[in-house]
């Protein structure tokens, strides 16, 4: 599966630009699924058996976070605007360009320009721009095309024996385990389904979501972990290594407790290491705060 995941983090697919993703993932789907791609691009995939006496259907996005390119400046430096993602934690990141793999570097008026009130905030992505070397306006666009995608030029790594970083983890590393799910042979029958635009209001999701009209739906999706020095205690949302993360609530959303509480007993009868928010159970670990 690492390897799956790997070949899908590679891949530049930002929000309304997911198509080589979905070739990717259908290059790998089983023969023996059946499958559709709706009109807003989301991919539903069949995978056959015994039909059990609920729907259900499991959700992972294609989408990555990125940026695109609204502006050129007679200088040659590009102006865009961001998809999913704040200015805050793009400057100074390398990214890649277009169909054309442009390299560019996000950068911002420089320090010694900047006045004292503007050294204590973060730049706004209104005041960034991206340079790729280009002399003018002219240059540049012999390169870049306005409306062009853009997404961070970070490699696939595997750090020490158990964790990776790579872009575009979230979600093409839900998109592998949903591809292993989907080509296993698991008797039962279920719809796995790939969506795209969820980095921007989860449009896809939401789509497919009442076409599939499932009983019960799985969405497989990463979270962030804060489990590093100096973090208050109350603050750390899940460690790493600690197991997989069960969700009973975010910001829009109470999940159904049922399945909730179907989750962790599972688990428990497995010796599957699962946290929540607050708490871990099963594996090594015993402890549950509710």
């Amino acid at each position: 599966m690492l390897n799956t995941i790997k070949e899908l983090c590679t891949i530049n697919g930002v929000s309304g630009n997911e198509e080589k993703v979905r070739d990717e993932i259908l290059k790998k789907l089983s023969p023996k699924c059946s499958y559709e791609i709706d009109a807003l691009g989301n991919l539903i995939v069949t995978h056959k058996g015994e039909k059990p006496s609920k729907k259900l259907a499991i959700f992972s996005h294609m989408d990555e976070v990125g940026v695109m390119i609204t502006h050129i400046t007679s200088d040659g430096f590009l102006k865009f605007s961001s998809i999913g993602i704040s200015g805050n934690v793009l400057y100074g990141r390398k990214i890649r360009i277009g169909d054309k793999n442009i390299l560019g570097v996000v950068g911002a008026k420089v320090w010694h320009h900047l006045t004292a009130d503007e050294r204590e905030k973060h730049p706004k992505t209104e005041n960034l721009f991206i340079d790729i070397g280009a002399k003018n306006k002219e240059e540049a666009e012999k390169y870049i095309s306005l409306g062009d995608f853009a997404t961070f030029d970070e490699p696939f790594v595997v750090m020490g024996d158990e964790y990776v970083s790579s872009k575009a983890l979230d979600d093409r590393a839900g998109c592998g385990i949903l591809l292993e799910l989907l080509n296993s042979d698991i008797k039962m029958e279920f719809t796995g389904v790939f969506t795209c635009g969820e980095e921007c209001g989860m449009h896809g999701a939401q789509v497919a979501a009442n076409y599939v009209a499932p009983d019960v739906a799985i969405v497989l999706e990463t979270t962030t972990a804060g489990d590093i020095n100096g973090t208050d205690s109350g603050k750390v949302v899940c460690s790493l290594g600690k197991g997989a993360v069960v969700s009973f609530a975010d910001r829009g959303n109470l999940y159904d407790r049922k399945l909730f509480a179907k989750a962790f007993k599972i688990a428990k009868q497995n010796n599957i290491p699962i946290q929540t928010k607050e708490g871990v159970f099963g594996g090594n670990e015993s402890k549950v705060i509710s």
